[in-house]
């Protein structure tokens, strides 16, 4: 499919309209950075002289930079931010025909469903007195920094479609991702790293690089893989037998001929080029040292749970061996990464897609997301960043209120996917915090107060970076695309 030959965006966000098809080529041959270029989205096939130079929004912003947590596989918001006292009393009994015949499951077989009960104990906290589990000790200290909603909702029941419509806007395959319409409606505020870098930890989202893709947008604003240790973007380093002066000299000869080409055709292809060749030499000294963890103290290490014990994971399906090591490293590098420019940071972890075994599960989950995520809002709080980063846990939907019950499943120990009634939260950038948003009926089946979609939360996320989410507009196939399809409203209760 071949896309048109010009897009549409607001005149104050870009200015004129850019041309179509500004791909760059591969011109250091085998050199690692050409590599690094085109395999990490870093080799645009459209862009202006610098696609990432910071931009304007249409009014003023509230934050700056992203920090957008994303747990894939649905946590279960009934045990963890939704207490539920009258489903425990219900416990083992049957919802009414009437609520189930229409419902779409993913497995859970409605005709012998149960109600499940939550065996979580719930208390007030902060000065707010915001609900949480007693399996989020270490966020519930930050309650007053977080705006729950509670009543979220969303078209998608299964895992797939569910990720693609919260990362990107859409269910179908080939939309940008909210990095991605970031970085190219502001561009970075970084010179040595990419606007949008993408942080794992865990087994793997089932969505993978759609969740965090540029679509159909240039491929410079997709977001870029790194690796927590070792070498933090593959072939970054230069290749055996290829010294730093080499190298240097290299990209030094092919820079000048580029300027040369370009005096002469005034093509900006090949200043895009120029640009990318530019940012990828400056990222083999700024990679290593934002990975670099020597210049943190160690009590801002060990607040974020650096070096803490793990506890036996056998059998666990968030991840093997290393896994909180792994996350929680993440979160302190997504501080670090903030501080540097980079416009959006998404910190992903898999698998909270708990059908069975749900009390150890979540446990261990929690356990190791818990402490890392609280000393991320109070780090940033302490180093004056919070009220310029939006910090945001998300996942593709929620849990219901009914054990599942699949066929093969000797005892009910979990929840089927629930899309229509889920929980979220997000502080900092802007956000009111101090706040539950919405309501969710006695058992959490259904939303009774406030709901919010999830095309409402990109766009209130829009709109507190400056940006009119109806505005933000990218023309392909003859057609004005946005993050927020054909609906979303701004959520003002989120606005502080």
């Amino acid at each position: 499919m071949n896309p048109d030959t010009t897009m549409t965006h607001p005149e104050s966000l870009t200015g004129s309209p850019l041309p179509r098809r500004q791909f760059l080529g591969s011109a250091a041959g085998s050199l690692a950075l050409a590599t690094l270029l085109r395999d990490q989205g870093l080799l645009a096939d459209d862009a202006g002289d610098n696609p990432l130079a910071a931009k304007r929004g249409q009014f003023p912003a509230k934050a700056k930079a992203c920090i957008y947590i994303y747990l894939e596989g649905a946590p279960s918001q009934i045990d963890l931010f939704d207490p539920k006292p009258k489903l425990n009393e219900l416990d083992g009994q049957p919802l009414p025909e009437s609520m189930t015949e229409k419902v779409r499951f993913a497995f859970l077989q409605k005709e012998t469903a149960r109600l499940m009960g939550c065996p979580r104990t719930f208390k007030p906290h902060g000065q707010c007195g915001t609900e949480l589990s007693d399996y989020l000790p270490h966020l519930a200290t930050c309650v007053d920094e977080i705006a729950l909603v509670r009543s979220m909702h969303t078209e998608a029941f299964n895992h797939h479609p569910g990720q693609l419509l919260l990362n990107t806007g859409s269910q179908m395959f080939g939309r940008p991702s909210i990095g991605s319409w970031l970085a190219y409606g502001l561009g970075a505020e970084t010179q040595n790293l990419p606007g949008f870098v993408v942080l794992t930890a865990g087994r793997g989202t089932s969505g993978g690089t759609s969740n965090w893709g540029s679509g159909f947008l240039p491929s410079s604003y997709a977001g870029v893989l790194f690796r927590n240790q070792g070498e933090p973007v593959l072939n970054l380093a230069n290749p055996g037998g290829v010294s730093s002066e080499l190298q240097e000299q290299t990209i030094a000869g092919v820079t000048a001929l580029n300027r040369q080409r370009l005096a002469a055709l005034h093509d900006p292809e090949i200043a895009s080029r120029i640009a990318a060749y530019e940012l990828a030499h400056r990222m083999q000294a700024a990679a290593p040292e934002l990975i670099d963890l020597s210049g943190e103290t160690k009590e801002t290490q060990e607040a974020y749970g650096l070096g803490r014990a793990e506890p036996e994971l056998e059998g666990w399906r968030g991840g093997p061996k290393g896994c909180f090591e792994a996350f929680a490293r993440n979160c302190l590098l997504a501080r670090r990464l903030v501080e540097r420019g980079v416009r959006f940071v998404n910190l992903v972890h898999a698998s909270w897609d708990h059908h069975s075994n749900l009390d150890r599960e979540l446990g261990l989950a929690c356990q190791m997301a818990d402490q890392p995520v609280a000393a991320l809002i109070k780090d940033l709080k302490q180093r004056g960043l919070l009220d310029s980063t939006l910090v945001v846990w998300a996942s593709e939907f929620g849990r219901t209120p009914l054990g599942e019950n699949r066929k093969g499943f000797e005892k009910v120990t979990g929840r089927d996917h629930h899309p229509f009634a889920f929980s979220l939260w997000c502080a900092g950038g802007g956000i009111k915090g101090a706040q539950v948003i919405g309501k969710t009926d006695e058992i959490g089946w259904g939303i009774v107060e406030d709901p919010v979609h999830v095309h409402d939360l990109q766009a209130t996320f829009l709109h507190l970076f400056g940006i009119d989410h109806l505005k933000l507009t990218y023309r392909f196939q003859g057609r004005d695309f946005r993050l927020t399809d054909v609906g979303g409203k701004v959520v003002n209760q989120l606005l502080g």
